[in-house]
């Protein structure tokens, strides 16, 4: 099929989300066909398999520029296009969005059809079933339709994916119906046979189908499924037939990760989110050298765990992407996959904690943001020992700003409880790594996408709780950097001192709590201070460095924050999307030198 070549075709150059959204490709077809759009609304969860849909709503031309910078996003995006009616990159939100628009509708008194998709996996997250639960009790025009294919991003877990295998019985039974039918017809007297048994048989079948689908119609829908997945005409005269039922339905169909394209179809976790490959043989096109931060977590981890028994690992659906899938293998008893889950994985470490272990919850930044109330009622005000093992802080690429962690220091620093570090390497993501494990509070590392180096400052200061490192003295400016933007401020100093100018060079550690004494020692000197971040300036790490001058009185300290603006970061290459926003040595080295010759012009002195 056209559609899926040119799927494959550009994510095999661009890399995206494959697996997923070659599944959904005769779903997406039936929909737009049994439904008009935009006049109907289709509301899709996670966005990671909206590609059909893009190429049926007027980007197949642009194609070719998805997840690139100025490119058309992988997800869905209300400013790219009328008809992507409502954004997605985090899961279990469709439900809520769809039933949003339905009462709107129902409000402005419409009749326009509203359609959420969702599937099995982000169905396991607690946000689809209180949307699930109001939508019946609402009563409203409103049709879901569960997209079940066996997996989010890695093997489903929990009740409801029981249910819903149970659920995929349901074919069986039919296939056992219509084989019945025609053994009985085929006997003598067997048409009278077959009308007298046909009730019976109709009876069995239908108990089956009322006993699996009985949660779903408790809520107040009306179910019906499973559905072939891949059978368009079959799934066209479903949807048709369905828009004239009031009230609440769902329709679950089953669908292959992975369809049509053999590769895929055999690891569809392995090719859930692809960077470039080799189309003919599924093989990379890059092949990265060196460690990833994940892949040195991912060892510190399991060698802890080996030495203190206390110690467990949680994820939220993501123990591949984490790393903590060797940790599972492992340590199978003492690790936890939620599913789509981070509110209840947040409160399940506290309840961990508070039991006598040393829970460690693996979670991407921009997904941890999910449980923000967990946070800060269920771990930090009663002070538990939890670790939070922050991955792809900072910015992340293609993915654009669903996934761009640009927020995690600002919005954990200011917690009363916790501590809050970003390792610069290797050694030092180690190093807090035990420390945290050891601290009888909260303890939040966080860290970048990418390839970790072994040492970026060559030192070997042991790391302290709310210490930092001095890496390079100076007199004329201080540069202050936290976590990955350490490395580039190192070659920050190098090009400043190539012009004569003496740059002093903090690696911070810590954003929680701040080396105060060292601060202020080089704010005191220099009079002139440059922090440099990858998250947003704002309530970030230089706004922790600002309240700290601001709170000594150092008025006459100038002072220059480098990180995230205060707009959500588009999608393209990592190091495109550094420069663009001024996270390179050459702009930091440029700053620093500016604020030299402005504070040198002014008559500010030095502490001499």
């Amino acid at each position: 099929m056209e559609i899926r070549e040119e799927v494959i075709e550009q994510v095999s150059k661009l890399g995206g989300h494959l697996a997923s959204n070659l599944g959904v490709v005769e779903l997406t077809l039936a929909l737009y066909t049994a439904y008009d759009l935009p006049a109907d609304t289709v509301i899709w969860d996670v966005g990671h398999q909206c590609y059909t849909h893009k190429l049926l709503t007027g980007r197949y031309g642009s194609f070719d520029t998805l997840r690139q910078f100025g490119g058309i996003s992988g997800f869905p995006k209300r400013d790219e296009n009328p008809y992507d009616r409502f954004g997605a990159g985090h899961a279990s939100t469709s439900i809520s969005a769809a039933l949003g628009f339905a009462k709107a509708r129902d409000l402005k008194g419409g009749s326009e059809h509203v359609v959420a998709v969702i599937g099995d996996g982000a169905l396991t997250g607690g946000m689809a079933w209180e949307a699930l639960n109001n939508a019946g009790h609402l009563r409203t025009n409103l049709m879901v339709v569960l997209n079940d294919n066996e997996m989010s991003i890695s093997k489903n877990v929990g009740a409801m994916s029981t249910h819903l295998s149970k659920l995929r019985m349901q074919p069986l039974y039919r296939k056992v119906e219509h084989k019945a039918k025609d053994v009985i017809s085929n006997l003598p007297m067997g048409e009278a046979i077959s009308r007298t048994a046909e009730g019976l048989l109709h009876g069995v079948t239908h108990l089956m189908a009322a006993q699996t689908g009985i949660i779903f119609e408790e809520l107040g829908f009306k179910y019906f499924g499973p559905i072939d997945g891949h059978d368009t005409d079959l799934l066209i005269e479903v949807f048709r037939n369905l828009r004239t039922f009031e009230g609440p339905v769902l329709v679950h169909v089953l669908t292959k990760k992975g369809k049509g394209y053999e590769h895929a179809e055999k690891n569809a976790r392995l090719f859930h989110g692809v960077s470039a490959f080799q189309v003919e043989n599924g093989a990379a096109r890059k092949i990265s050298g060196g460690k990833s931060f994940t892949d040195v977590f991912s060892e510190a981890v399991i060698e802890l765990a080996e030495q203190d028994d206390r110690v467990v690992a949680i994820t939220a659906a993501m123990p591949d992407g984490t790393g903590l899938q060797r940790f599972a293998e492992k340590f199978p008893t003492r690790f936890f996959d939620v599913g789509i889950a981070e509110q209840h994985a947040v409160t399940f470490a506290a309840g961990l904690a508070a039991g006598g272990l040393r829970p460690v919850f693996a979670v991407y930044s921009t997904f941890l943001q999910r449980a923000y109330d967990q946070i800060v009622h269920d771990v930090c005000l009663q002070n538990l020992p939890i670790v939070f093992a922050i991955d792809r802080a900072g910015l992340v690429g293609d993915d654009g700003p669903t996934h761009h962690g640009a927020f995690d220091l600002s919005f954990l620093r200011h917690v009363p409880n916790m501590v809050v570090a970003a390792p610069s390497d290797a050694r030092e993501l180690k190093e807090m790594l035990a420390l945290a494990l050891t601290h009888d509070g909260p303890f939040a590392i966080r860290y970048p996408r990418g390839l970790c180096p072994d040492s970026t400052t060559g030192s070997v200061a042991p790391v302290v709780i709310g210490k930092s490192e001095v890496l390079v003295d100076g007199d004329d400016v201080c540069v202050i950097a936290i976590g990955s933007a350490v490395g580039i401020a190192v070659e920050a100093v190098d090009l400043l001192r190539a012009q004569g100018i003496s740059a002093a060079l903090i690696n911070a550690r810590f954003v929680k709590p701040l080396d105060e004494e060292t601060i202020l020692l080089y704010a005191k000197r220099t009079r002139r201070v440059v922090v440099v971040e990858e998250n947003s300036v704002q309530g970030g790490f230089g706004s922790a460095v600002a309240e700290l001058l601001s709170e000594e009185r150092l008025s006459d300290v100038a002072i220059r924050q480098i990180g995230l603006p205060d707009e959500f970061v588009g999608q393209g290459a990592q190091m495109l999307l550094r420069q663009f926003h001024g996270l390179t040595p050459e702009h930091i080295a440029r700053t620093a030198a500016e604020m030299v010759v402005q504070v040198s012009s002014q008559g500010a002195g030095r502490d001499d």
